[in-house]
């Protein structure tokens, strides 16, 4: 066991040097993407996408959210988190297919997002979903009073296709932690992650460290709505996200807590 830690260990930094070899896609003076290694490492290896790459099989990952997923602030569509991240994919796994299908839809809440499931992300049979949700219901004031029971639908409705998942919490912006339920709705989608084993991409805490750790100003990675990602954030967040999933693709399967010094002993990444 030990040996698939330090494989593991490896891996992050092998996985580290490898973006960071990778073309950069800001100008020359954008600040260094840093990312802490702990926040990327998901809970859980993507078993189903580990088994489909092993056997040379196509993967289809839908990303289904609301603006952010979309692409809302970036200079264009192939600027979006997903669109950035099927391109580290790509790299990550040279050699194999990704297919990255964007259900995002600006405005959208969690109950919007469950009607529309069916068609969105069943349809699609995919290998993959990327489910970020919460921060509408948080600038709105629509706070989840349901202890996380329409996540849990969202995840049923999931894991019904067979699909490995990866939840995505709200963006750490001006607009979203103004808001005294901001910090309550993370704690709700960690907690029903958690309660439903399943993985979750810890975008605001992320975010959160560019702000605190690195002392990057909101105008470095905010658009100036002071809600959505720019250039930049969608870029770094697809680099982070890249990593943590290639890392869960080919983690042994062994016990989702076994890491934390590893993880612990790779401070950063930086890109």
């Amino acid at each position: 066991m030990q040996g698939g830690f330090a494989r593991t260990a490896c891996f992050f930094a092998v996985a580290a040097l490898l973006v960071a070899l990778a073309p950069a896609a800001q100008a020359n003076d954008a600040p260094p993407c840093r990312q802490r290694a702990e926040l990327l490492r998901l809970a859980h290896p993507l078993t189903h996408v580990a088994k489909k790459l092993s056997a040379g099989k196509p993967i289809t990952v839908v990303a289904i959210g609301s603006s952010s997923t979309q692409g809302a602030g970036a200079s264009s569509p192939g600027a979006s988190y997903p669109s950035r991240l099927a391109e580290e994919l790509g790299r990550q796994f040279p050699g194999n297919s990704f297919k990255m299908i964007n259900r995002g839809v600006g405005g959208e809440e969690i109950a919007d997002m469950l009607k529309r499931f069916d068609s969105a992300v069943v349809a699609a049979k995919p290998d993959l979903v990327l489910w970020q949700l919460g921060t509408n219901s948080v600038i709105r004031d629509h706070m989840i009073d349901d202890h996380g029971r329409a996540i849990r639908v969202g995840i049923e409705k999931i894991r019904a296709t067979g699909a490995d998942i990866v939840l995505i919490d709200p963006q750490f912006a001006p607009k979203v932690i103004v808001k005294t339920e901001a910090q309550r709705m993370v704690d709700l989608i960690s907690a029903t992650a958690k309660q439903e084993n399943v993985d979750l991409f810890r975008r605001f805490d992320v975010m959160k460290s560019w702000y605190e750790e690195d002392k990057l100003p909101f105008e470095a990675f905010v658009h100036p709505d002071g809600l959505h990602l720019n250039d930049w954030s969608y870029a770094c967040m697809a680099k982070g996200l890249g990593v943590a999933i290639a890392e869960a693709i080919k983690r042994p399967v062994i016990s989702a807590t076994a890491m934390p010094a590893a993880a612990g002993s790779l401070p950063h990444h930086d890109w």
